[in-house]
C-alpha cells in the first residue's frame, strides 16, 4: 500500500522535524521544505496527498503558497500559525485552506486533523468509475437541472462542466442539496460539515457560501439561499 505523502512547509527546521518525525511513524511519508518558493516547486515535483503550510515564511508567504496552490489543485491545506501571529483565519479560508491549527500544538490533534480532511478527499480512481456507475444507488450523489453533486468521488458537474472545489466547501453544497429547502443555522452547519471538535466560528460557514456562489452561479430552477438572521438553504423553485 502506498504511503499517503505530507509537504510539510515550515520555516523552523526544528519543528518541520518534529512534524516529520510525528508523521512518519504514523506511517505517512514526508517532505520537508523550509520557504514558499520551495514548497512551489516540491508541489509539483512531489505531488503530495496534503500541505501543511506555515503561514510565516520568507519570501513567499503561506497565504501566497495558498492561493497558488489553490489556483491549479484542490489538494487539501492545513495552515499552521504560531499563537500570536497575526492569523486571519476568514482569510486563510477565502484563498481555500481547509483546516487550519495553531501552535505548540498536540501531535494527537495534528495526526487527527490530517486523517480527518484526507478522508473527505479522496479523488475517484478511473479503475473504480465502471464499478461506480453499474452500482449507482451506492453512490451519495444529488441531481439538479444543470447540477450533479458526487459526494463518493468529491466531484461537481455544472452546465456540463467540472467545478474544482475543496472538500469542505463540496460537503457543504452536498449537505444542503441533499435536503432541498431546508433551512439550516450557521452552527448546525459548522456542526455536520466540520464536526463538533472543530473551533471556529460561523463566519467559516459564510466564507464558504460566498465560494460557492462564485463557482456555482444562480440557475432557474435552484440557489443558494440565505435566510437572514437564520441562515442558509439550497433553494428549489
Amino acid at each position: 500500500m502506498n504511503k499517503q505523502k505530507i509537504l510539510i512547509v515550515d520555516d523552523d527546521e526544528n519543528i518541520a522535524e518534529l512534524i516529520s518525525l510525528y508523521l512518519t511513524k504514523e506511517c505517512f511519508d514526508t517532505k520537508m521544505v523550509y520557504n514558499g518558493e520551495d514548497a512551489l516547486r516540491a508541489f509539483d515535483t512531489y505531488q503530495p496527498n496534503l500541505i501543511l503550510l506555515d503561514l510565516m515564511l520568507p519570501g513567499i508567504d503561506g497565504y501566497q503558497v495558498c492561493r497558488e496552490v489553490r489556483a491549479k489543485s484542490s489538494t487539501p491545506i492545513i495552515m499552521l500559525s504560531a499563537k500570536g501571529e497575526v492569523f486571519d483565519k476568514v482569510l486563510g479560508l477565502e484563498l481555500g485552506a481547509d483546516d487550519y491549527i495553531m501552535k505548540p500544538f498536540d501531535s494527537k490533534e495534528l495526526v487527527a486533523r490530517i486523517r480527518a480532511v484526507l478522508r473527505r478527499y479522496q479523488p475517484a480512481k478511473p479503475e473504480a468509475a465502471a464499478a461506480q456507475s453499474a452500482s449507482r444507488e451506492r453512490i451519495k450523489c444529488v441531481e439538479y437541472d444543470d447540477l450533479e453533486i458526487n459526494l463518493t468521488n468529491y466531484s461537481v458537474v455544472c452546465d456540463g462542466h467540472p467545478v474544482e472545489m475543496p472538500p469542505k466547501e463540496l460537503e457543504l453544497l452536498y449537505f444542503l442539496a441533499s435536503s432541498p429547502n431546508q433551512v439550516f443555522t450557521r452552527e448546525q452547519l459548522l456542526d455536520q460539515i466540520w464536526g463538533y471538535e472543530y473551533i471556529g466560528d460561523t463566519r467559516t460557514v459564510d466564507v464558504h457560501i460566498k465560494r460557492l456562489r462564485e463557482k456555482i452561479k444562480e440557475h432557474p430552477s435552484w440557489r443558494l439561499s440565505t435566510v437572514w438572521g437564520i441562515g442558509y438553504k439550497f433553494e428549489t423553485r
